[in-house]
């Protein structure tokens, strides 16, 4: 063979074999993540959704790695204070859509660099929904009034629109083709999302959301997400792709148009779950993973907004660590603490749930268990949750209980606290006929782990 061909074929094979070790569901078990070739259980929090905008971004990577996380949510968004826009401002005051912000796809850049270099994955929201309404909507260069390239006439955006989101009041997100066709608007979309893939597309690390609680037609998340597969496919690569919807109840019509679309969605995020409690936000989480598997379009699911924070707005801090406990045992492929004050962020507690549910994912066969409530027996509501794995049994008490299990053969039990991260020895208690009491030795957060002997 020409040496020329030898070349290019080991050119070829090589760039294949990067993008073939990157972030991918996982052949072995569908509803998890594959990143190097292993199946990785993805763990995060941190203080920003647009974790790229903020200036400590390399000593919170290096925190969120410490503690055994490897995932970070990243919206594309700039109403914060310091925020910078993508696009470039002129000397009148205008921006020019046809022209970009070096500050803006520099600091994205650098993120990308700076979670590579860590193997932190990344999961990108294309559209930040909350940049489009309200306040945020009056500085967003997209608006008619703040650029120099289109009128509110010939592109049907209102320059002022009130309303949450959840009213879908800007036409923005009705540009597509199938929806009110506003091709000058789709031109510029285009120009964003080819720039931000011109830099993503270079590394094997980033998921893709669409959108931050959409409540939009499904037109436009198919059209993104197949516009961001095509661009993937023409460079000889393969990326992942989903939608986050608003409602909180996941039995919601909307959520189906992610659950059944494996074509256009190749996994699915269910942050919205994490309003719920108890066990009511285990039995919801679960019923989707059942009908995925069932319907044969099992796929990852994500979490990557867990909420909760005393004094926040959104549930309490108890409830964040037991929805991302949760989370783990029944299954999601992911789960990240979303950023305060509407979740914990990083701070102590996430470091500790983090450490901790690293420890879990760690232990052989993890992959294969099974979550598994019936075998816990004199079970109160959201007492306690079980997962079973090969050759042991993992138990989850969000606050001091106590349950009964068969167990026929001899166990060792192992306590974990999940705040301290600390290990101590456990007994079990004989209750007869095989059965066993198990009750942890204080009150807070443990995990039981028994394992057969």
């Amino acid at each position: 063979m020409p040496r020329f061909c030898v070349c290019l074929l080991l050119v070829f094979t090589t760039h294949y074999f990067i993008f073939s070790q990157g972030i991918q569901p996982s052949d072995k078990f569908p509803q998890y993540w594959s990143y190097q070739g292993k199946e990785t259980l993805l763990l995060g929090g941190s203080i920003e959704d647009n974790l790229f905008q903020i200036d400590s971004l390399d000593e919170h990577l290096d925190l969120l790695l410490a503690c055994g996380g490897n995932y970070v949510r990243n919206t594309m968004s700039s109403r914060d204070t310091g925020n910078v826009w993508p696009f470039y401002l002129d000397e009148d005051g205008k921006y020019d859509l046809n022209r970009f912000n070096d500050e803006y796809w520099d600091r994205f850049s650098h993120f990308l660099e700076a979670t590579k270099a860590r193997n932190i994955i990344v999961q990108i929201e294309v559209w930040a929904t909350f940049d489009f309404y309200r306040e945020p909507w009056q500085s967003n260069p997209f608006n008619p009034k703040n650029n120099k390239n289109y009128n509110e006439a010939r592109t049907k955006l209102a320059v002022d629109i009130p309303t949450h989101p959840v009213f879908t009041g800007n036409n923005f997100f009705r540009s597509v083709p199938s929806q009110m066709h506003l091709t000058p608007v789709l031109w510029y979309q285009k120009l964003f999302v080819d720039k931000l893939l011109s830099y993503s597309l270079n590394y094997d690390h980033v998921l893709y959301c669409m959108d931050n609680e959409t409540s939009v037609t499904s037109d436009w998340a198919k059209f993104w997400a197949q516009y961001i597969k095509k661009q993937a496919f023409l460079q000889d690569k393969k990326v992942e792709t989903t939608e986050m919807w608003d409602p909180h109840n996941l039995d919601h019509p909307a959520h189906f148009e992610t659950f059944d679309h494996p074509e256009f969605f190749s996994f699915v995020d269910i942050s919205q779950n994490n309003h719920l409690g108890g066990d009511e936000h285990w039995n919801n989480g679960l019923k989707q993973i059942d009908y995925l598997t069932k319907m044969d379009m099992l796929r990852p699911v994500n979490n990557v907004k867990v909420y909760g924070n005393d004094g926040g707005r959104h549930q309490t801090t108890q409830n964040a660590v037991e929805s991302f406990c949760r989370n783990v045992l029944f299954g999601a492929a992911s789960v990240r603490f979303h950023r305060p004050t509407s979740g914990q962020g990083l701070n102590d507690v996430a470091q500790a749930v983090i450490r901790s549910m690293r420890k879990i994912a760690q232990l052989e066969g993890f992959y294969e268990g099974k979550p598994d409530n019936s075998i816990l027996m004199d079970r109160a509501p959201n007492e306690a949750f079980a997962r079973i794995l090969p050759g042991a049994t993992l138990i989850y008490f969000p606050q001091r209980g106590q349950v009964t299990i068969k167990e026929n053969q001899k166990s060792t039990l192992i306590w974990m606290n999940i705040l301290t991260n600390q290990e101590m020895p456990g007994q079990l208690k004989e209750a007869g006929n095989n059965l066993w009491i198990v009750e942890p030795p204080d009150n807070g957060h443990w995990i039981a782990m028994i394992i057969a002997e």
